[in-house]
């Protein structure tokens, strides 16, 4: 197998970073506050994470999926990968800071119930494992080349690249948000 292009792997790098991050906030969020929130229109620590979590598994199948097409396109490989406009816009969106104010989402992405801290966590981490796997097997593979449908709107699509990268930038969205639940709070 050739080497790891370096594109794929700052993808690496910041699922791997996110993956740091989640466990700095769980080591500074006390367990009393892993599930309760400072604000009641906002979410606790527990939520921010349990809903990368349902986007995690959300995502899986279509990166298996876009992967799998990318292998059979029949098209070469670039030396350069791109984001479309569309994934280039979400993108820039979902990255923290937060600049384009609070995003409505789904109902299927918003947790609900009980969310223990060891499970939600290693939910997390297993769920990051599967990604990074995922942007492993797509080094070297033509992701311009295959469209992913958003699950959050049907009516959303980017480029394979686009969504690998928007992922862990997702993540840290969510990640940014549950660090400051609790800043500067007594």
């Amino acid at each position: 197998m050739s080497a790891i292009h370096p594109q794929i792997t700052a993808i690496i790098d910041e699922f791997e970073s996110a993956r740091a991050r989640l466990h700095r906030l769980t080591k500074a969020t006390p367990a009393s506050r892993w599930s309760e929130r400072a604000d009641p229109q906002r979410w606790s620590v527990a939520e921010c994470i349990a809903h990368l979590n349902l986007t995690s598994r959300a995502y899986l199948p279509l990166l298996g999926k876009g992967i799998s097409d990318a292998r059979s396109a029949g098209v070469p490989v670039p030396r350069r990968y791109r984001r479309d406009p569309i994934g280039w816009a979400l993108w820039i969106a979902m990255g923290p800071p937060v600049r384009f104010g609070r995003m409505r989402t789904l109902a299927l992405f918003i947790p609900s119930g009980g969310l223990p801290r060891d499970a939600t966590v290693s939910e997390f981490d297993r769920l990051q494992d599967e990604q990074i796997a995922f942007a492993r097997e797509a080094n070297g593979l033509p992701l311009g080349a295959v469209r992913v449908q958003s699950p959050f709107d049907a009516r959303v699509t980017y480029n394979l690249y686009s969504c690998l990268t928007i992922l862990p930038r997702h993540q840290h969205r969510h990640l940014w948000q549950g660090e400051g639940i609790w800043a500067n709070k007594s």
